[in-house]
Order: C-alpha cells, then structure tokens, then sequence
C-alpha cells in the first residue's frame, strides 16, 4: 500500500510561507550541500523545468510517483506558463473552485478528496507526495502515513501554519534526522496508528 507522505519546507515556528502563501524567501537557505542532496535525495520534488535545468530530468523517481496539491500551491506557476509543473509524475490538484485545468495530464479532484487518496493509497506504485497547502493538509490530516519536514533557519512569527487542522493529538514516530551546515534540517516523522 502505497503512502501518504506530507512533505514540505517550514520555519523554525511552523509556517510554510507568509500569509498568502508565498514561500520564495526561503531559496536564501538553499545553499550547496542541501541543493546537492535534494538533487540526489528528492529529485521529484523539483518542478520539471528545474529538472531540466539541473539536468536531472532522466533521474528516476525514488519516493513518489503521484503529487496531490491544493489550488494555491498549482496556480504558483502559472503566470509563467507552467501548467504541468511536476510532468515526471501523475499529478492531482484539489478544487471545488477550478472547472477545468489547463494541462490535461493534471487530473483535477472536485469531489471527496479523501476518498480519492484512499484510492491512489491502495494503488501499485511509489508514495503520493502531498505537496501543499495548510488547508489541504488540515483537511487530510488523517491520511498523511509520514511527516517530512524541511525546517529552514528562520523565525517568521506568523504567516500560513504547516496545517490547518482541528485540534486532535495525532502521534508520529521520529525515524530520522538529517541537518546541514547552513542549517537546514530534515525529519521525518512515521504516523503511529
């Protein structure tokens, strides 16, 4: 059975990016080493475009297959022409506002989005990588199986918080931390159930 895996990149005080939503500024944390395992590591977490501009575009996936992402998180792209923004993976976007999508290799998820990521969890294949956003991830709360957390080294103090989730104490088991020089650190988290 394939997972559910939220990864995404945060500050020190959990928020994924300011109160819209944007999150360019933490690009000033990416420096050599974390580009390098991120390349190695994660290489489908990188749009298609900069696959191709790393050269990686031929790099097979090793966690995922599948990208599930809110509205906010796939309209990102768009002012500058990318419809497809993880073409290396069967992608979903999740929206009662969109009708139609641009790119028709993008499947858009209107209706019962958890029973949707049952089905892709019961699925052959690699993990389905929750993408973003908080509300997304608030509402599928209980069918994220891991956490992996980018932590950058910043405090915002507010913007939007990893989830928007009801109150509930939800456990995860720390399997691993990996930290960096310019002081980045991955964990990633197993949900206990």
């Amino acid at each position: 059975m394939r997972k559910l895996t939220y990864l995404i990149a945060t500050s020190i005080d959990g928020f994924i990016g300011d109160e819209s939503g944007a999150a360019e500024f933490f690009m000033k944390y990416v420096d050599e080493e974390y580009l390098a395992y991120g390349l190695e590591e994660l290489p489908e977490m990188m749009p298609t475009p900069m696959r191709q501009q790393f050269g990686i575009d031929d790099r097979p996936n090793r966690r995922f297959d599948a990208v599930l992402m809110g509205r906010g998180t796939y309209e990102v792209g768009l002012p500058q022409g990318v419809t497809s923004p993880y073409g290396h993976l069967k992608q979903y976007v999740v929206s009662r506002g969109i009708e139609k999508l641009p790119a028709p290799e993008v499947e858009l998820v209107s209706g019962d989005m958890v029973a949707k990521v049952r089905e892709l969890k019961r699925q052959e294949g690699l993990g389905v990588w929750l993408c973003g956003g908080a509300d997304l991830a608030g509402q599928l709360v209980d069918e994220i199986d891991e956490l992996v957390i980018k932590t950058y080294p910043c405090f915002l103090g507010s913007g939007m918080p990893l989830a928007r989730a009801g109150f509930a104490i939800r456990d995860f088991a720390l399997e691993s931390v990996k930290s960096f020089s310019g002081g980045n650190v991955i964990t990633t988290y197993s949900r206990q159930r």
